[in-house]
């Protein structure tokens, strides 16, 4: 598992869109640079800057074949975020079903102070 700076590293990396796309692409196989940028628009420059963001995170890693910068991805430090969602997962789960319960078996108590005693414990 990696530790809290590098989870914040895969969060920040996960946080924009066109590295998002990038890595779902890179899931079907390695790609260039170039062909990163290719269908976002963007220009090389752009995608670089992308590219390193997420080489920084672990998420991907680059070699370089002469003048081509090819990019693969690492999925480890993804499976490190989902280990951390699914806690909180298990926890919101939990105190969705106590509060559940609690409508099923005190109707006229106030929902917001059900909400409330749930939520707090």
């Amino acid at each position: 598992m990696i530790g809290m700076i590098g989870m914040d590293a895969v969060f920040h990396a996960l946080a924009h869109d066109a590295r998002r796309t990038m890595l779902q692409r890179l899931a079907l196989g390695e790609l260039t640079v170039g062909e990163l940028a290719e269908p976002l628009t963007m220009s090389l420059a752009a995608a670089s800057k992308h590219v390193k963001v997420l080489e920084r995170a672990g998420l991907i890693r680059r070699t370089v074949d002469g003048r081509r910068h090819v990019c693969r991805l690492q999925p480890a430090p993804l499976a490190s975020a989902l280990a951390w969602f699914r806690f909180y997962d298990r926890h919101w789960n939990e105190r969705l079903d106590a509060l559940e319960v609690l409508f099923r078996t005190d109707a006229s108590a106030d929902p917001t102070t059900k909400i409330r005693n749930v939520l707090e414990v």
